[in-house]
């Protein structure tokens, strides 16, 4: 029952940047890393446990040999993994896109819809992002102006700034903007409608590939109704503060400000996964100890118990 050290799944899409690799210690020879998936059970990339009795292993293997009830009694709603978390390097912009709900994208595409977080852990000055539109709007408006290239003209452009908090309802179009870094928590999805690109073309050259017809079966054409901060107040306790940051049927997520020594425990109900977006801690309990450094990411099973984080950093702590 060690704390579990995971070895991320990178990806390079073309609109990342270096900082992944420059300030969040991930190791590869790609040019560029425009998302590290910190945990995740997904067939597109998952976790590798990194050291340990069960190093190399990945974590579906793991969780397939230990049984699901090291998940947690509130997964076993779920057939599979519940989340997936990333960090998401944008030096350019994102496509416009939307993803379906569970209903839609069960039918259509064989897998969980996508509900998601953004927390914004950094951002260059000036930054903006999509976020619904700026008034309800037709679908046949949405269709034309998906057609004529005018879609930006109607959407809701936001300006961002370092801890803003976004929660993205499946069905709410939206598009991470250049100069972002994310801490992205969502459903297990993979899933993806682009509608506008920028025009951009692929590593063949080609046009990167629109999808118009179930973009239109899945958006909400209307204002986003939730505020972009946390969805609770900081809390102060003896060794940090914590802020919840959303929570929903899928997942629920606090920033963790430590500075010191703070407690938790991993009851019976839920797994909990610590990711470190910024410093250092000393993660202790009698089951053994685990350094977490900028950019690592921690899984520590259902009814782990007691530990406690020592040093001075900022975490995300996410449980189901």
């Amino acid at each position: 029952m060690t704390p579990i050290k995971l070895i991320s799944p990178l990806k390079d899409y073309l609109w990342g940047g270096t900082k992944l690799k420059t300030e969040y210690n991930k190791q590869t020879d790609l040019p560029i890393v425009a998302e590290s998936w910190q945990l995740s059970c997904h067939k597109d990339g998952s976790s590798v446990i990194a050291d340990g009795e069960w190093a190399g292993m990945t974590l579906p293997e793991w969780i397939s040999r230990q049984g699901k009830e090291v998940l947690g009694t509130h997964c076993e709603a779920f057939a599979d993994f519940p989340i997936l978390i990333k960090l998401i390097d944008a030096k350019q912009s994102l496509s416009v896109q939307v993803h379906p709900d569970n209903d839609y994208a069960l039918r259509v595409e064989g897998e969980y819809g996508k509900t998601e977080m953004w927390y914004v852990v950094d951002c260059e000055p000036g930054a903006t992002l999509v976020y619904g539109f700026k008034e309800s709007i037709s679908k046949e408006e949405f269709s034309a102006r998906i057609a004529d290239n005018t879609l930006m003209e109607v959407v809701n452009a936001v300006p961002v700034q370092k801890g803003d908090c976004f929660f993205i309802e499946a069905g709410t179009l939206h598009a991470i903007g250049a100069g972002l870094l994310i801490a992205e928590i969502q459903q297990n999805s993979n899933s993806t409608y682009r509608v506008y690109d920028f025009g951009r073309v692929g590593a063949d050259g080609k046009p990167r590939e629109l999808h118009v017809e179930k973009a239109k079966d899945v958006t909400r054409l209307e204002p986003p109704t939730r505020p972009t901060k946390p969805q609770g107040e900081p809390i102060a306790r003896d060794g940090c503060t914590t802020t919840l940051l959303a929570s929903c049927e899928y997942f629920t997520a606090d920033r963790v400000e430590l500075d010191g020594t703070a407690g938790w425990t991993v009851g019976e109900d839920s797994f909990q996964s610590l990711m470190c977006l910024d410093g250092s801690a000393l993660l202790q309990s009698p089951h053994g100890n685990t350094a977490l450094e900028k950019g690592d990411s921690v899984f520590l099973q259902a009814g782990y118990g007691d530990y406690t984080l020592t040093g001075t950093a900022t975490l995300i702590l996410t449980k189901v």
